[in-house]
């Protein structure tokens, strides 16, 4: 839990080079107010404001000129300190960046009676300080929300459905933008909708904590949404219906069609594609290119007929960094070797965790073992590293 002690501001003025004293709780050392600009360089043709978001957040001029009409000064003592305040909270350059120019109203905030008491909050959570720049960079509307009136109910309101403050916080994490929206108008009439068609209180829980985005829709729209689920022959009682409503949810009528163009690309009709997705609607959720990126590998890396894949659709949603390739080069060179056979099942393969992988496909082979698994660490660790 963090405590944060911050009194530096009197009387509404803001001190012009006191820093934050969050550093002396172990959080950083006193952050610097030396920020980067020349505000004098470009003033003759910017406005300040303009050539304060270029030079000192890195803005580009047409994302500053966008910004400057939600806030203008003329002198930058105020943003500095604001600035300087999520420096002071491990807050990166670029993310600091981001969350200004998503909320650009945040420089003239009073850090010590706004933002504050709401960073506190989610930290006294137990939320650590690297998730909550991640969080508050990349929705910070949410410092835009009332404390009193909309995160702290909402968080309860979610804690008392989860019945767990840490299922609460891993769900927060995931989509910090549940805390933002009106409970009455969107989540809880979804939930009363979902419940109303016989799905199981347990996968409720289980959209909560994995999707929340997914309940936080307008409720006409949503139940629109379960009745095109149920027409394709979902039952409502199956964790599979919870998660085509996540799928829908997230795709336009548009975007679903161009991905079952994709899959025509390997041979599949579109009634295969309806079957793959009862089967494991997650195969719907890749990306394009992540569909293409799988294909291909299976069929032209591996050497597997399409329909393989049409058996086992939640081949393609695995991981082909952390985990297809890596374990197709292993599997390439036990075939090589005439060590395992070629009709292997998929499953087998590809589908366990890595301690069964390794355990079944790596080290029964001891004199090769050591080689394989060299192979396999290091095509990880590359293909991280070009991420």
């Amino acid at each position: 839990m963090f405590y944060f002690l911050c009194k530096t501001i009197r009387n509404g003025r803001y001190a012009k080079a006191t820093p934050l004293p969050i550093y002396k709780l172990g959080f950083l050392q006193p952050p610097s107010l030396s920020l980067k600009y020349n505000i004098s360089s470009t003033s003759d043709q910017q406005p300040f404001t303009v050539s304060y978001l270029i030079n000192a957040l890195g803005l580009s001029p047409k994302v500053a000129v966008s910004a400057s009409r939600y806030v203008s000064f003329e002198t930058p003592e105020r943003a500095d300190f604001v600035i300087n305040f999520f420096k002071s909270l491990a807050f990166s350059e670029t993310q600091i960046s981001k969350l200004v120019r998503r909320l650009p109203t945040v420089l003239l905030s009073d850090t010590n009676r706004t933002l504050l008491p709401k960073i506190e909050f989610l930290a006294s959570k137990g939320i650590s300080r690297r998730d909550l720049a991640k969080m508050l960079s990349g929705c910070p509307h949410l410092l835009k929300r009332s404390l009193a009136k909309q995160i702290i109910p909402s968080f309860d309101f979610f804690k008392d459905l989860l019945q767990s403050e840490d299922k609460t916080v891993q769900a927060i994490i995931r989509f910090p933008g549940m805390l933002a929206f009106d409970l009455e108008t969107y989540v809880a009439p979804n939930i009363n909708t979902l419940r109303e068609n016989g799905v199981p209180e347990c996968h409720i829980l289980t959209l909560l904590k994995y999707n929340p985005r997914s309940l936080i829709v307008n409720p006409v729209r949503f139940r629109e949404i379960l009745e095109e689920v149920k027409e394709m022959g979902f039952n409502p009682l199956r964790l599979n219906f919870a998660i085509a409503v996540v799928a829908f949810r997230a795709m336009r009528k548009s975007t679903w069609e161009s991905k079952v163009d994709v899959y025509k690309k390997w041979g599949w009709s579109e009634d295969e594609v309806f079957v793959a997705f009862k089967r494991h609607p997650w195969c719907m959720m890749a990306s394009k290119d992540k569909i293409m990126g799988a294909m291909d590998f299976f069929v032209n890396k591996m050497s597997l007929d399409p329909s393989v894949v049409f058996k086992r659709p939640a081949l393609v949603s695995l991981s082909l960094e952390k985990r297809l390739i890596p374990r197709g080069l292993v599997v390439q060179v036990l075939f090589a070797k005439g060590l395992v056979k070629k009709d292997i099942s998929m499953t087998s393969l590809f589908e366990c965790p890595d301690e069964t992988f390794l355990r079944k496909f790596v080290m029964p082979h001891k004199e090769e073992a050591s080689e394989l698994l060299k192979l396999y660490k290091e095509d990880i660790r590359s293909l991280e590293m070009k991420r």
